[in-house]
């Protein structure tokens, strides 16, 4: 297939451009050139939102909008497309309100999320415009997404902690839910999508079960080789002062999905993988003063 990917640089766009291109596929990436290409694609360099006619010459079997966050983002990709057959949106779990039952399912209202903000609303806006566009495309809505060129500081968090053989702080007493994808799964639901045109167009995905922090914690560090010690923290201190996630549990219902992707990967062996990434890639995940301030702050807990 000729395959185009919006982005392409960094984690998510980057993996699935290259997880594409490694399965034989013909992979354009459209990004503005500042950063380094990876290998196997084709670079359209232009900036989304002044393409002009440079998409107009090509046909695409497929259209991976991993980097759409808003309504305009959509409208000037749609607006610029030649002819392409399959349109997948990678939306978002951050469109569900917090306020209605969990787990979340794709037939809920969407709405505004406090935790999330204008992320939310935006992505809501971006999967009108692609529906009202293009009712046979298909949008994906993931939790929090893992694994190699992960480039925020999540799991690589957790992993610096066990790594130096620190305590992890754990927020209140662990319990909170954490819902998980791994990159590489988002690109095989992706490709049985492209395949199967399965007859829904919207899709939680995410792994099979969420678990809690303490668990994350835990498969964090063995992934590293050692052994969490906890501390936990009293609810007094604000959690993203000193942990990589925001104070919010959920969980999706992915019961649609696993009719396409019944086994997903174990989540301590995909940690493992993105702690291999990791110790070669350190400098390409923006790190936060989580460890300042635990110093500063929690050691007397």
């Amino acid at each position: 297939m000729k395959i185009l990917v919006t982005g392409g640089t960094v984690f998510v766009s980057k993996f699935t451009a290259i997880y594409f291109a490694k399965k034989g596929h013909d992979v354009f990436v459209l990004n503005r050139g500042t950063r380094e290409q990876a290998d196997g694609v084709t670079l359209i360099k232009a900036d989304r939102h002044n393409l002009g006619n440079c998409l107009k010459i090509y046909h695409f079997d497929a259209v991976l909008d991993i980097c759409a966050y808003d309504e305009n983002d959509v409208q000037d990709l749609l607006n610029a497309l030649g002819s392409y057959d399959d349109y997948i949106l990678i939306s978002s779990s951050a469109v569900y309100p917090e306020t209605i039952q969990q787990p979340f399912r794709e037939n809920q209202t969407v709405g505004e999320n406090s935790i999330w903000g204008s992320y939310g609303t935006n992505k809501i806006a971006a999967e009108n415009c692609l529906l009202k566009n293009n009712p046979n495309s298909y949008i994906l809505r993931p939790p929090y997404l893992y694994g190699p060129m992960q480039n925020l500081y999540r799991e690589p968090f957790i992993f610096d902690c066990a790594e130096a053989g620190r305590k992890i702080y754990i927020p209140k007493d662990g319990k909170m839910k954490l819902h998980f994808f791994h990159v590489e799964d988002m690109c095989k639901i992706i490709e049985i999508i492209l395949l199967t045109h399965p007859q829904y167009h919207i899709l939680n995905v995410g792994n099979e079960d969420a678990v809690d922090i303490n668990c994350f914690a835990e498969l964090c560090y063995e992934a590293v080789g050692k052994k969490a010690e906890k501390v936990y923290v009293p609810a007094k201190f604000n959690q993203r002062d000193y942990f990589s996630f925001h104070d919010y549990s959920y969980v999706l219902d992915v019961s649609l999905m696993k009719k396409l992707l019944p086994v997903q990967k174990n989540l301590l062996d995909g940690l493992k993988e993105s702690y291999v990434w990791y110790k070669e890639h350190r400098n390409e995940v923006g790190k936060k003063p989580f460890l300042q301030f635990i110093d500063d702050n929690l050691t007397d807990i």
